[in-house]
């Protein structure tokens, strides 16, 4: 097998768990996970921290790790944190970006609208995000969305794999965000990419809800 770094790792199992195909309190054992990966357990070692720090893991019976079972208030707080962090950003960026950089935003809108594969949508989406992030030019908050972003990106991009609707929903919120951005209209922009946060929580609370046994 290939050998994996601890990104790819960390990457492989955020998926596993957020599809569901990783349940709460099954363990997370690194000889067994590296014999898996084909590497050594110091990557492994790495990736389950860092999984810990994304709260989607944390520590058992004799400190071994094992995946950890979110209640859905804990999801909410989670998301509304990162609501308010990237609706400050996004307000930010609405002053902030170059004519370029609103075009750019434009044509990642345009991209997206044409895409029907939640895969392919799943990466034009963090470009946008990505894009309006950098738009706003204040490396504080943009470090503080990034490590929100390792605990929440990959709840969002289950709603393209697990609820259809989603993806014709988003694309109508990129858009609306980015005519915001695009006329300087911090406010707007400000309320929009609130609520665009929102509204992902609310189909992860339903895709969630729906695999309770």
């Amino acid at each position: 097998m290939t050998i994996r770094t601890a990104e790819n790792i960390l990457e492989t199992l955020i998926d596993e768990i957020v599809a569901g195909r990783m349940g709460p309190g099954e363990p997370l054992i690194e000889q067994a996970l590296a014999e898996q990966f084909g590497v050594s357990r110091t990557p492994v070692r790495e990736a389950l921290h860092r999984l810990e720090q994304a709260s989607l893991a944390e520590r058992g019976a004799r400190r071994a790790f094992v995946v950890r079972r979110l209640a859905p208030e804990d999801l909410s707080e989670l998301f509304e944190a990162a609501g308010e962090v990237e609706s400050g950003l996004a307000a930010l960026a609405a002053n902030r970006m170059s004519e370029i950089e609103r075009r750019k935003l434009l044509a990642i809108v345009e991209e997206g609208d044409a895409c029907e594969d939640p895969e392919l949508y799943s990466e034009i989406n963090a470009r946008f995000h990505d894009t309006i992030k950098s738009g706003a030019r204040n490396a504080i908050l943009s470090a503080t969305l990034d490590e929100l972003n390792l605990r929440t990106l990959g709840w969002r991009t289950a709603n393209f794999h697990e609820d259809t609707t989603r993806l014709v929903s988003s694309r109508a919120e990129h858009r609306t965000i980015a005519d915001a951005i695009a006329e300087q209209d911090a406010e707007t922009t400000r309320r929009l990419m609130r609520s665009h946060v929102a509204s992902s929580f609310v189909v992860l609370a339903d895709v969630l809800a729906r695999r309770r046994p």
